[in-house]
């Protein structure tokens, strides 16, 4: 059956034909693309369904290049303290979830971030006794790259002084005491992860199904999804996406990132990148080469202004990291690897540099700290850099002690990666930042967070409203090397398309995306979701 959206200001991200009233799609992808009497002229029959758009605005389907689905839905079932804004409620919150929970049973969160608490003070191991005293508890900070826990968590995993911590991980200890304080840093949460209960394929299938329809009502037709560390290994990870995407056909086109432990189960299952269909598929394989700056733990080349002893973690060795990109290009796969910091994308660039391209671009995540050596070696057709606008509007100002003055203008920098050819993906990072598209390109745009009034951190690095959208929409496409079946409305590709109450290209101010809605999310022509 023929479909025609008539009636609309739609952007189409394409030069040919910038703005068009009407497209018309058949079998799930763009047919024609012109003014409402051309399209009506033209694809009007009686069997054809005619949606009336009343002069709302279009732009291609928006993607989020960088989130994890399967975190995401845990806040569906476990403790959720995001937006807590002091160690006490953080407290009060846990001591009330402990009490629905048997003795011995983990209580496990995530969410939290000592940034937004009035004194930056993390609970303590015994402050995490005392609201817990029957309970192992692992709650993860909101960067996921730190935990808190308490000694019955210690307990579970037969803690003593020269226990071996995975490389890259730490138990911080008291410098006086030598005992734990509570707080864990990267690979050392797979200490304790091991001995948390898996949830049930039902209990992942239920948030996960809440976690997607949530994900379609904010406009998102494509998300790239980085999962099976938490959902239980490759298998169970592509079956439950598979039932929900596939076979209940609730829509949302997604690609799954695979991280590098599961390459053997890629083997055994016959997976690639590029495995699958239209609305679900194989990725990149996911790397990580470094920390996170909340904990100071993201690898820098020059040390930490606000702790001129520390660099940051490298996640491997060279040696390691090289061994791991070996596999990876001898099965022909690309890598998308975590790289915060400027020392840990030098180190995995020069890794790459020895290895020829694959069929599909590499893809560098964070990227968050740059120089005009590393644009120009990012600024490839085989290169991805995955980027988080909204992280500004979380980290600034406090990530000013973290780096200096000196290193800021190079930091977050997404205009001078635009304006030097290096191509990006718009992504949000959830639950590490929200989902809602509307506040990254927000953020990019004005680099400053909501309800802050001031001209933008470092404003030179502003991007337009266009070019912003692009990041997620267009350039996005690029990531997965899908940039000629999507990213654009034209001819041939697939019909996803994001419907706005207003029209972003047109606001006065770039505060009016917060009273913006979404007013239809359309996948492959279906409407999806209608407010």
């Amino acid at each position: 059956m023929i479909k025609l959206y008539i009636n609309g200001v739609i952007h189409t991200f394409q030069s040919n034909h910038p703005i068009v009233e009407a497209v018309a799609i058949e079998n799930n992808r763009f047919k024609d693309i012109g003014t409402t009497k051309d399209i009506l002229l033209n694809w009007k029959t009686k069997s054809a369904e005619i949606i009336d758009l009343q002069g709302l605005t279009v732009t291609p389907g928006l993607t989020d290049s960088h989130l994890h689905l399967s975190m995401v839905a845990s806040k569906f079932v476990d403790l959720d303290v995001t937006g807590v804004t002091s160690k006490q409620d953080m407290l009060e919150f846990i001591r009330r979830h402990s009490h629905t929970l048997k003795p011995g049973e983990w209580l496990v969160g995530s969410g939290w971030d000592e940034n937004l608490f009035s004194d930056g003070v993390i609970p303590t191991l015994d402050e995490l006794d005392q609201v817990a005293p029957l309970n192992p508890l692992y709650i993860t900070r909101i960067c996921e790259h730190a935990a808190v826990i308490n000694s019955k968590s210690l307990e579970a995993i037969n803690y003593s002084e020269d226990i071996s911590i995975p490389e890259g991980g730490k138990i911080i200890v008291d410098s006086t005491s030598g005992k734990p304080t509570g707080l864990i840093l990267e690979s050392a949460s797979t200490l304790f992860q091991v001995h948390i209960p898996e949830k049930s394929y039902e209990t992942w299938k239920d948030a996960l199904r809440k976690t997607i329809e949530a994900t379609i009502q904010h406009g998102i037709t494509n998300v790239h999804s980085n999962d099976p560390l938490y959902l239980g290994g490759l298998k169970q990870t592509y079956e439950l996406f598979d039932e929900l995407l596939n076979k209940e056909q609730l829509g949302l086109r997604t690609n799954l990132l695979i991280n590098h432990e599961f390459l053997e189960d890629l083997d055994a299952m016959n997976m690639y990148t590029g495995y699958g269909n239209d609305t679900l598929q194989i990725g990149a394989i996911k790397i990580f080469a470094d920390g996170a700056f909340g904990r100071r733990t993201a690898l820098l080349r020059e040390p930490y202004h606000d702790s001129p002893s520390q660099y940051g973690e490298a996640m491997f060795s060279q040696e390691t990291l090289y061994d791991i990109v070996k596999k990876v290009r001898n099965r022909g796969m690309p890598v998308a690897v975590h790289t915060i910091g400027d020392q840990a994308l030098i180190n995995v660039l020069d890794i790459l540099d020895q290895f020829p391209p694959s069929n599909f671009r590499d893809r560098l995540i964070h990227v968050q700290v740059i120089n005009d050596n590393l644009v120009k070696r990012l600024a490839s057709n085989h290169r991805i850099a995955d980027i988080q606008p909204r992280f500004l509007a979380s980290d600034y100002p406090w990530v000013k002690d973290r780096l200096g003055e000196e290193r800021m203008p190079r930091a977050y920098a997404w205009k001078t990666l635009l304006d030097n050819g290096v191509i990006c993906g718009g992504g949000s990072d959830a639950p590490v930042e929200p989902m809602n598209p509307l506040l990254g390109i927000h953020a990019a745009v004005t680099r400053r967070a909501p309800g802050e009034d001031h001209e933008g951190w470092y404003k030179e690095q502003k991007l337009s409203m266009y070019d912003a959208f692009r990041l997620f929409t267009e350039q996005a496409a690029y990531t997965t090397n899908e940039e000629h079946k999507k990213g654009t409305i034209e001819p041939g590709k697939l019909a996803d398309m994001t419907v706005y109450s207003n029209n972003p290209f047109q606001m006065n101010n770039p505060d009016e995306l917060f009273q913006t809605s979404i007013e239809m999310t359309i996948i492959g022509g279906e409407i999806k979701y209608s407010r």
